[in-house]
């Protein structure tokens, strides 16, 4: 062998060393992360009992069994069966049972009669999840660059999926809980010492202003730079007219001056079809929220509690954000405002991996004239129907988790809450719900126009 096909072998070789390094390093990273996603939503369920698990309290309430169970679907159906030459599933009739509204995957069992289903049991969903968790670790641990290339994606794409469930099965397991007379404790969180400072009107103090912002057009939605969902796009540039928004979240102190007010008894403030709900569903404060010996007390996940005036005030729907926004004198903002607000705030606050499970008051001084509580906490809505941007194109047969699912009657919401992981949040994420719903942690904060 002549001196320069010699060292063409040694390139070769090591070429072929630092492409195997690579390699395996990417599979490491993803198996690390797979398995971080997975073993939290483990450790969600930690104190739950299994007949905690099974129940389903209402139609838009799934079991945590059914949540466990639905998240392991996912990977085995569109990651074991599509790139796992040879794999079969063991239990076919899962695909059925646990699939929800993928419907080029398959026909699926009716969402609002899933807590009638007491098999698999708790303990075999979570053989289930020990099963496909080894047959991800084996595919990956064998997988060449090619196939990595196919699988990320939806791998990513998976954990993403998971953690909205880790997200829904909080929000579920609350709603569950707070239907037992028991008051039953998901996680005891000793409450921050000390009293939070009142103002000489009787409500916490907070600061209590808004911050200005100019006409100017805004580049809106994702740039293509990491991980988003198909909704969150195409970047587009829109014009956002001037306006105000509050420098932190309307608080409980604050939302109990709407309802001395009697707020929930004025039409004036409330959209016709808000006012059909309060008086058919008669609301007359925040979900949660209960009288107990002349007091304001709620249900939280560290049990039942008398209501802390400086918290932001959550489980909110659209027709009490808008009826006290209208109260107040002010709006909710666009997400376009909301978006454009954001663009310089870190993603930072109160969200899942600290394991409060409930919003945290704001403690801050007066003269901290910055936004506050822009992510975590509580989820905000806006004023803005959900929609898709303009240009936007389902992309046939795409696994996408909003691919074309975009529905009337839906108002947008923005930057996560308590329940949220701080990973899976973005300042172009899309969240959505219909105006009535309250179960999720939902807030408000207030914009305006220029005077």
């Amino acid at each position: 062998m002549s001196p320069v096909s010699a060292e063409a072998a040694t390139d070769t070789v090591a070429a072929k060393r630092d492409h195997s390094h690579s390699n395996a390093a990417r599979v490491e990273r993803l198996v690390a992360r797979f398995h971080q996603i997975r073993d939290f939503t483990d450790t969600l369920c930690a104190d739950l009992e299994p007949e905690d698990c099974v129940v389903q309290s209402m139609p838009d309430v799934s079991p945590t069994k059914w949540h466990l169970a639905h998240t392991t679907w996912f990977f085995e159906t569109f990651i074991l069966k599509k790139f796992s030459s040879g794999y079969r599933a063991e239990i076919p009739e899962y695909a059925y049972l646990f699939n929800s509204y993928y419907n080029a995957a398959g026909s699926m069992h009716r969402r609002d009669l899933r807590g009638l289903i007491s098999r698999p049991t708790v303990r075999e969903a979570q053989r289930y999840r020990a099963s496909i968790d080894s047959h991800i670790d084996n595919l990956l641990s064998r997988a060449d660059q090619k196939l990595l290339d196919e699988i990320e994606p939806i791998l990513v794409l998976g954990f993403h999926h998971e953690q909205q469930h880790q997200e829904l099965l909080t929000t579920d397991i609350k709603h569950v809980f707070a239907q037992n007379p028991l008051y039953p404790v998901f996680r005891d969180r000793a409450r921050p010492h000390g009293k939070p400072k009142t103002s000489a009107d009787g409500l916490a103090s907070r600061p209590k202003h808004f911050l200005d912002f100019d006409e100017r057009i805004v580049e809106i939605g994702h740039d293509g730079r990491g991980f988003a969902y198909d909704n969150e796009g195409p970047r587009h540039r829109a014009l956002v007219p001037a306006f105000s928004l509050a420098s932190c979240a309307v608080t409980n102190g604050e939302y109990m001056a709407f309802i001395d007010d009697n707020g929930y008894a004025r039409p004036e403030f409330w959209l016709s079809l808000g006012w059909m709900t309060v008086n058919d569903q008669r609301w007359q404060a925040p979900l949660y929220w209960m009288k107990h010996e002349g007091a304001w007390w709620n249900f939280t996940l560290s049990g039942f509690r008398p209501i802390e005036e400086s918290e932001p005030v959550t489980h909110l729907s659209y027709f009490e954000a808008d009826a006290y926004a209208n109260w107040a004198g002010a709006r909710l903002p666009t997400e376009f405002e909301w978006e454009a607000a954001a663009l310089d705030c870190p993603i930072e606050g109160n969200f899942v991996e600290d394991e409060e499970f409930h919003p945290r008051a704001l403690t801050t001084s007066e003269s901290d004239r910055r936004l506050h509580q822009m992510f975590g906490d509580v989820w905000e809505w806006t004023r803005s129907a959900y929609s898709p941007y303009p240009g936007y194109r389902a992309a046939p047969g795409a696994l996408g988790e909003y691919n074309g699912k975009f529905m009337c009657n839906q108002y947008v919401l923005r930057g996560g809450s308590c329940a949220t992981s701080r990973s899976h949040i973005r300042r172009t994420y899309r969240n959505f719900f219909q105006p009535e719903k309250r179960w999720q942690f939902t807030g408000i904060r207030l914009a305006s126009d220029p005077q």
